[in-house]
């Protein structure tokens, strides 16, 4: 039988939820996704104009479509993640798995022992994790150890050879740290307590413990056996101080996971946080690369079945940023004040750690990828074209209308272009008039470049409100460059972007980095203005004091000032004095200069 069309196949989809498959030419999956109505969702691809570039690209391969329906969105999700895991394929979101997490196992045997390890043996042992690090790990253990006596040894310490008086205790028993197990000196059912109150502990759960131990206290204090009250005491002590630095929130939050993410153009971060009592028994952060313009609730869904399945949680609720849809079985609550609120909001500040730890890494392993990164971020940020790989910024400097002049610094890939800088003398303006200076300097600069056939800016900044933008967007329309390059305008007060022809301002996130690199570039372009006003002031300065001289020219001052350093020192010299630098007949004119001004 003849393969139908991609159209029929479409059309012919069934309507409930299930999971959908894309294969191209040579029958190789390129895409495998979840529907809650599979005809639904997959047409929305060949019906709509899609923005990115890699889903155009997807949707040009796309040869066959397979699909699998299943009963309920729940099922929908898990067989989605199960498929991406197993096949991999090129358009997927994947999430790495790492199989190297480390656990807690407590053994399956009598006296079980408890130990750290990365390998999980089917033999009934219990397990618990994984965790994110062998530091979590050696915390926990290292309070257990404080707590209870364990034996470390791996005797197989069955009744019939305890009997039989096979071993002898070691020097952990004679130290304190076991009570001789493989002598009979210890219970089994003594021994079995300790491991059920540990159980609580490595869950979050400190309360039986505590009561425990406060019980053991009075019972020996009432026996007058003081020494092992305050054994007990101290025990009591440690782990009311661990369970105060491990509790963030109300005790009575339990067994719930919380996920928040955040991302820019091209990853997401998502954090995933455990709570048992209030405490925070799992923290794990992963970065997912986007495919296709996931939205956040898109990776938010996939990340959390994935980590859930991964890290082999039961909970029943979900705190998150966002509402997601992952399973009818699952209470996902979204809080908006209170300790649920918190914990969210600490699940984010996790996140963004991660995310700009990453950056820094990123920055110097990869530069290429953080600047690529970045021009991402600003394209997306400030609604442009096209990525601003070149940037420049003018700004104008004038001290009550003198010496009016203004500055035009140059960034490449995000950073300062010095040897590109240009500075401006302005020429055609009377007074202090910012809006027609900077319509000056900003039609000289991109005529000279149309002249040189020099490469245009993608993105021009103009420090200032509505008035400035105005003025630099008119000298771009007499350039007949209106639409070829995007202009906007900064404000400083409030940090408004100004974009011609909308009265409204855009506001960035103050801990934006587009934002830190428009305000690096005002900054560089003010500091730039400001130095080359001051050295036209001090010139204008020299210039109307020595070279009003009758007689002096411009060798002669500088001849002055190398000597004398300023030209307060000038006037104050005396005739000799200046003889020995200038001669007789041009310092007496000097002198005779200043001696009619003292007069």
């Amino acid at each position: 039988m003849q393969k139908p069309s991609l159209d029929i196949q479409v059309k012919t989809l069934p309507t409930g939820p299930g999971v959908y498959q894309y294969y191209d030419k040579e029958d190789t999956l390129l895409y495998v996704g979840k529907a809650k109505n599979l005809k639904k969702r997959v047409t929305s691809y060949f019906t709509k104009n899609h923005d990115n570039y890699k889903t155009k690209v997807l949707v040009k391969k796309i040869n066959s479509i397979k699909h699998i329906v299943v009963e309920t969105e729940t099922d929908a999700l898990l067989l989605e993640n199960n498929l991406i895991k197993k096949h991999q394929p090129r358009f997927n979101v994947m999430l790495k798995d790492d199989k190297t997490y480390p656990w807690i196992c407590i053994k399956k045997e009598r006296f079980p022992r408890i130990f750290p390890t990365r390998n999980l043996i089917k033999d009934g042992s219990e397990y618990f994790g994984p965790y994110t690090n062998f530091k979590t790990v050696n915390t926990l253990l290292d309070l257990i150890k404080g707590l209870y006596q364990l034996r470390t040894c791996n005797y197989d310490l069955s009744q019939e050879k305890i009997d039989s008086g096979k071993y002898k205790v070691c020097l952990e028993y004679h130290l304190g740290n076991c009570k001789g197990g493989c002598e009979g000196l210890e219970k089994e059912q003594e021994y079995r307590q300790n491991i059920e109150a540990i159980r609580q502990i490595v869950k979050g759960n400190f309360k039986d413990s505590l009561n425990r131990f406060r019980t053991q206290m009075v019972a020996h204090a009432e026996k007058m056996e003081y020494e092992d009250a305050q054994r007990i005491k101290e025990k009591i002590e440690i782990l009311e101080k661990y369970q105060a630095k491990s509790t963030v929130v109300n005790p009575k939050i339990s067994n719930v996971d919380v996920f928040s993410i955040i991302s820019d153009e091209s990853y997401g971060y998502v954090n995933f946080l455990q709570l048992s009592y209030g405490a925070i028994i799992r923290s794990h952060t992963t970065e997912i690369k986007k495919k296709l313009e996931e939205t956040d609730k898109e990776l938010l869904e996939l990340a959390i079945v994935e980590l859930r399945q991964r890290f082999g949680s039961m909970s029943k609720e979900i705190f998150a940023p966002i509402t997601v849809d992952v399973g009818e079985n699952l209470k996902i609550t979204v809080p908006q004040l209170g300790d649920k609120k918190k914990i969210v909001d600490l699940s984010l500040r996790n996140a963004k750690y991660y995310r700009q730890e990453r950056f820094k890494q990123i920055k110097i392993i990869d530069p290429d990828r953080h600047v690529k990164r970045l021009m991402a971020q600003m394209k997306k940020d400030l609604r442009l074209p096209e990525e601003p790989t070149h940037i420049e910024c003018f700004d104008n400097s004038n001290i009550q209308g003198t010496n009016p002049v203004a500055a035009c610094v140059v960034f490449k890939n995000g950073k300062p272009s010095k040897k590109e800088y240009r500075k401006f003398n302005i020429k055609t303006v009377e007074g202090a008039n910012d809006f027609a200076s900077m319509e000056e300097v900003v039609y000289r600069r991109y005529k000279r470049l149309l002249d040189e056939e020099q490469p245009l800016p993608q993105l021009v900044i103009v420090d200032g409100g509505k008035g400035q933008l105005s003025s630099g967007l008119k000298a771009l329309e007499d350039l007949n460059l209106r639409g070829k390059i995007t202009i906007i305008g900064i404000a400083k007060r409030l940090e408004e972007i100004y974009y011609p022809g909308d009265s409204i301002p855009l506001y960035l996130d103050k801990k934006s980095e587009s934002l830190k690199i428009i305000q690096h570039l005002r900054n560089e372009a003010h500091r730039f203005g400001i130095t080359f006003h001051r050295q036209k002031r001090s010139k204008a300065a020299l210039d109307t004091e020595l070279d009003t001289i009758p007689g002096i020219g411009e060798k002669t001052v500088i001849e002055l000032l190398k000597h004398f350093r300023s030209v307060k020192r000038i006037s104050e010299a005396s005739k000799k004095e200046l003889s020995e630098v200038v001669g007789d007949s041009r310092a007496t004119k000097v002198y005779n200069y200043y001696l009619s001004k003292k007069e």
